[in-house]
């Protein structure tokens, strides 16, 4: 099947949270939770620069919205459900729809760590590409020095095949 036919639904709840695909107009939500985010996320996410604007954060769901349509990359913002405060995005950020094989990324609003929210957003996609997206394998690299995001792959079941160095900037 061609990997733009696939259904794959836009939106869908955990426990505490609703995941839904980046939209037009979620720019200003965005840009509100990862500016007060600004300091963590800048150590791992090459999206948050210094300058980073509205504008940035406006273009970026645009283009998530954009690639999810096409089945490039698959984002969620995530929400407190029953409320409009974002607690930080997850989704299969690297989709390799041949083998089918997914790389899972994520980040957390400052304010909003240590809820487990983010461990329960993985668990949700990690269950999402296997019974929605029959993945046969799920990946989440992290920076070594990223202990966070190591404990939240450990939670949710991931197991450390190996250390790349010198494989990305």
């Amino acid at each position: 099947m061609q990997k733009i036919l696939r259904e794959i639904p836009e939106s869908f709840e955990t426990e505490r949270l609703l995941l839904r695909c980046p939209r037009a107009g979620d720019g200003a939500v965005l840009y509100e939770a990862a500016s007060e985010s600004a300091d963590e996320l800048r150590l791992w996410l090459p999206w948050m620069t210094a300058d980073y604007c509205p504008d940035d954060s406006e273009a970026w769901v645009r283009r998530m919205q954009a690639r999810f349509i096409a089945r490039e990359t698959i984002s969620f913002l995530l929400f407190l459900k029953g409320e409009d405060k974002l607690v930080g995005g997850c989704g299969l950020i690297v989709c390799d729809w041949e083998v089918p094989k997914f790389e899972i990324g994520y980040w957390a609003r400052t304010s909003q760590t240590g809820h487990g929210y983010i461990t329960e957003a993985v668990n949700g996609v990690v269950r999402l590409a296997i019974d929605t997206l029959g993945a046969n394998r799920l990946e989440i690299r992290c920076d070594t020095k990223n202990d966070r995001s190591a404990a939240v792959a450990k939670r949710v079941g991931f197991v450390l095949e190996g250390t790349l160095r010198c494989d990305t900037r």
